[in-house]
């Protein structure tokens, strides 16, 4: 079970992922969550960094779309501006909102990238898949609700049982 948390890869934020490498490896689709990864949990908007991030992922090929547990109102405000799919009100880690955006690139799993902040939601779900989990660290934990603070508190637990299974080396933390 402890397994199914642990990422493919860690890095601090999006812009640490090497998307020419897995493009290169036959990856086509990135399915990234909203708060706490792409922005703030209370950013209404997308930063300059963060749009150039966009445009490099379209210029390499790849389909995006963006799966949030938050409503409607919050990913679609975020989203729409910018043109990029969204499937709000997920329920991560359930298969249907994952499919969804699957669905939504036409791409199978073997070729699509889940990248959040969560273990519990994100890497979970997409594990759960077969698909390339990426774990970044949250940008603004403070914003965040109780139920994301909970799901803190259970990752902690998890991160002290995958140390001890040694599944989770803090060396290899960051890359």
């Amino acid at each position: 079970m402890f397994e199914m948390l642990v990422p493919r890869l860690r890095v601090n934020t999006v812009f640490d992922i090497d998307l020419e490498d897995l493009y290169s490896k036959g990856y086509r689709g990135i399915i990234t969550d909203l708060d706490n990864t792409l922005v703030g949990a209370k950013a209404p908007l997308a930063t300059p960094e963060l749009l150039k991030w966009f445009e490099k992922v379209k210029q390499l090929g790849f389909k995006l779309v963006i799966v949030s547990n938050n409503n409607m109102d919050r990913v679609s405000r975020f989203a729409t501006p910018l043109n990029i799919e969204f499937v709000h009100g997920a329920r991560k880690p359930t298969n249907a909102p994952f499919r969804k955006a699957m669905k939504l690139m036409d791409l199978a799993p073997e070729s699509t990238i889940v990248v959040g902040d969560q273990m519990l939601t994100d890497v979970y779900g997409g594990n759960r898949l077969g698909l390339y989990t990426v774990l970044v660290l949250p940008i603004s934990p403070e914003d965040e609700g109780i139920g994301t603070r909970i799901n803190r508190r259970v990752e902690r637990i998890a991160l002290t049982r995958l140390r001890k299974q040694g599944l989770w080396h803090e060396e290899e933390q960051h890359e």
